[in-house]
């Protein structure tokens, strides 16, 4: 039973009626974060329409190769084994997930790993939209020092008992979440909820099998966040300066990216191109924006970012800002 942590908000009295009517709460591990990396374990908690938990569910998952960063979330190949594959597992899965809003920390990179297993195992999940605590938390105007899950539940008073464990991640997020629904409705607050796509087939890269890892070392996983330059289409807007932090991008802003990103940084460099914004392989005086998840790197990105005062914003917030993109200015 979720401990009830929402005395501080109360319930409204009437209910918005456009309001989802259950969600569920879901939180995977994967093997990395790049397009080829899979879900080692999973966990759902169902919500019904007032944030109420119904039930949970767990499972861990074999991934069909290394399990990738153990020193992380603690799954060694050993603890692995017999687990069943993704696809013994989905038709469970699917039925936690049918009919209801799927909720995450991240929303866009849990959607994207589940999307794709599904599409491997030639199938579908059944979500059509997702809603994001991150973005929940930014509606609601938490005065939160960052975005990490462990800050929202430090909020609410949400004691987490095993990080990176992804039923206890499921459960401090619901517990998390269901204050932030109450607030939301009591405030009338619009659900910053989005699309899910489905993707429709896949094709399998190679990707790397490691033989069995010993518990805790770093075995045979690396970062895949390598990949070749793809050519884009010129951008035919012109580029109208830089980035104001609290306003709206602008059509032909010169957008860079740095490191590693939860969606597939192809996808994500897809998305801002399809919304107008010109993708930049370098950083330059001209930059717009500089999109990283670890401004305090030292790649040569940042640095120079630094040294240019390029504005400097995390990957969520950047979604964010995808939606709502300001049109180009009449060419006169």
């Amino acid at each position: 039973m979720l401990e009830d942590r929402t005395t501080a908000v109360s319930s409204p009295t009437r209910w918005p009626v456009a309001y989802p009517r259950g969600y569920a709460v879901v939180d995977v591990e994967t093997t990395g974060l790049a397009r080829d990396d899979r879900i080692i374990s999973a966990a759902v908690y169902r919500l019904d329409a007032r944030g109420e938990v119904e039930d949970h569910w767990y499972t861990l998952v074999d991934p069909e190769r290394d399990p990738g960063p153990v020193w992380i979330h603690g799954l060694t190949s050993e603890v692995l084994a017999g687990a069943p594959r993704f696809a013994d597992i989905a038709e469970e899965f699917a039925a936690r997930l049918a009919d209801r809003v799927l909720v995450a920390h991240n929303a866009a990179f849990d959607w994207q790993m589940i999307a794709r297993e599904y599409a491997r195992a030639k199938r579908e999940a059944p979500v059509r939209q997702r809603l994001c605590t991150i973005a929940l938390s930014k509606e609601l105007g938490l005065p939160l020092p960052n975005h990490k899950l462990e800050s929202l539940a430090a909020h609410f008073g949400v004691v987490q008992r095993q990080a990176h464990h992804a039923l206890d991640d499921a459960r401090v997020l619901a517990e998390a979440f269901r204050p932030s629904l109450r607030a939301a409705a009591a405030g009338d607050v619009r659900l910053p909820l989005l699309e899910c796509r489905p993707l429709t087939e896949w094709n399998d890269s190679p990707a790397p099998r490691i033989g069995r890892q010993a518990g805790g070392g770093y075995g045979g996983y690396r970062p895949t966040s390598w990949r070749p330059a793809r050519k884009r289409p010129t951008c035919p807007y012109p580029n109208p300066g830089r980035y104001e932090v609290g306003k709206r991008l602008k059509q032909g802003m010169r957008v860079a990216f740095s490191g590693d990103t939860s969606i597939d940084r192809e996808l994500l460099e897809d998305q801002a191109t399809e919304a107008g914004l010109h993708v930049a392989t370098s950083l330059s005086r001209v930059t717009s924006l500089l999109v990283t998840n670890d401004p305090g790197s030292g790649t040569s990105k940042v640095v120079k970012a630094r040294q240019y005062g390029t504005p400097v914003i995390d990957e969520a917030a950047f979604g964010q800002l995808l939606r709502d993109v300001e049109p180009a200015a009449p060419v006169k």
